[in-house]
């Protein structure tokens, strides 16, 4: 079954929803010709921080009945950074009326640009390499045209933007999984206990061909909502993956201490008098 999130309503009626939700993939299941070569790095966990969302511009005098906005709906990093290393593609689930309305992106950046007149759901789900997650991520996430402030006539240089912030994490990661997003600026993992060794990091086939696939210098990136949170978030997601290397090495160390022959208790000793 796939994993299925809704996005949550702005709490300060603005445009952006709060970055309050974790969702946590559950733990994948190797087959038995893979567990020799897929091996997993148990009692830890990965988190990637990821934006949803649409950015929506009026036509103004090019508009239309059928086509009164040009709008975008993407998936991209908390920080713009490259998903390719974590995400293998996604699907866009546009409304019946469009030709073609289910649109598969199978590199970063993941999106897709239509016009059109009508606010609909769009439906997000994304597919991550075989290392990573064997389910999809279903998100569902309403297309917005028009601004809560509707007084005045709507703008042509001001987009209606609407973004939602969520941390994926993937618990007991596979090794290889784990050394190949280590390093990787988008991706949040614990420090390893000392010893710990990995597999040769093995990059995603064809990755560097597709070119380069992260938003910072996205034509839209300026009206990409900086999430007040998100840094405080992320420095929280460090400090929990600094917990879970811990919990780790102590549970080793309670597995070699249980393993270790235990003393003698003392017999008793009584005084007669």
């Amino acid at each position: 079954m796939p994993h299925t999130a809704t996005e949550a309503p702005a709490e300060d009626g603005g445009s952006a929803s709060k970055p309050q939700r974790i969702i946590k993939l559950s733990k994948a299941t190797d087959d038995g010709d893979k567990k020799s070569t897929n091996r997993r790095v148990k009692d830890i966990e990965i988190c990637v921080p990821i934006v949803y969302g649409t950015i929506a511009f009026y036509l103004g005098r090019k508009a239309s009945e059928s086509q009164s906005h040009k709008w975008t709906v993407y998936v991209r990093g908390a920080t713009n950074e490259d998903l390719g290393a974590v995400i293998k593609h996604v699907v866009f689930q546009l409304h019946p009326s469009f030709n073609n309305p289910t649109r598969i992106v199978e590199s970063p950046p993941f999106e897709l640009s239509e016009c059109g007149w009508g606010e609909f759901e769009i439906g997000i789900s994304l597919f991550f390499h075989g290392d990573a997650c064997d389910k999809q991520l279903d998100l569902y996430h309403h297309l917005k045209l028009y601004p809560e402030d509707e007084s005045g006539p709507q703008s042509t240089k001001k987009p209606v933007v609407v973004e939602s912030y969520n941390e994926i994490v993937f618990p007991d990661p596979s090794e290889c999984f784990f050394a190949r997003v280590q390093n990787h600026p988008a991706v949040q993992v614990p420090r390893l206990p000392a010893g710990f060794s990995l597999p040769a990091s093995v990059p995603v086939e064809n990755m560097n061909e597709k070119g380069r696939g992260d938003t910072k210098d996205h034509p839209l990136s300026q009206w990409f909502i900086n999430f007040s949170e998100a840094d405080e978030l992320l420095r929280l997601a460090a400090a929990r993956q600094q917990v879970q290397a811990h919990i780790v090495k102590l549970r080793r160390q309670l597995s070699v201490i249980d393993g270790m022959p235990q003393p003698l208790k003392p017999a008793s000793s009584y005084e007669c008098t």
